[in-house]
């Protein structure tokens, strides 16, 4: 079954989703920054540079899967930013989920996150790295 959903997420939709995925997720920092900004932490200096950053490399990185010729390397650099981003979904576990004036979810989902959907965009972004579908 492994086999058959790494297969999956080598073929030409997958790829698509993933580049639309971190495309739109790239843009979102721009169009909702106080989405972003509190789930930096605090720790962090310029949380709002961090946030204009994460943006433009999410879209970059994007483009970067969508051609053939790059695709490793973007993948691996999606591999990169996701390790990057733990400390958040960590920061927002220890705020106990919720954000004032912003993101509030039971406190499972906040670890749900970390340990489950981030390994698979992990994987996802794995996988998209040894495809080689031309998608153009």
């Amino acid at each position: 079954m492994l086999k058959q959903i790494g297969n999956y997420l080598e073929n030409k939709w997958s790829l698509r989703l993933l580049t639309g995925f971190y495309f739109i997720a790239g843009l979102n920092h721009f169009i909702n920054p106080e989405f972003y900004i509190p789930l930096i932490p605090a720790f962090f200096e310029n949380p709002e540079k961090i946030n204009i950053l994460s943006g433009i490399a999410e879209i970059i990185l994007a483009i970067g899967v969508f051609f053939y010729p790059s695709r490793k390397t973007a993948s691996y650099l999606i591999i990169a930013m996701l390790l990057a981003f733990i400390p958040s979904h960590v920061y927002f576990i220890q705020l106990g989920s919720c954000i004032e004036i912003g993101l509030c979810v039971p406190e499972w989902i906040g670890w749900f996150r970390l340990l489950i959907i981030h390994p698979a965009l992990l994987f996802w972004a794995w996988k998209s790295g040894k495809s080689s579908s031309v998608l153009y």
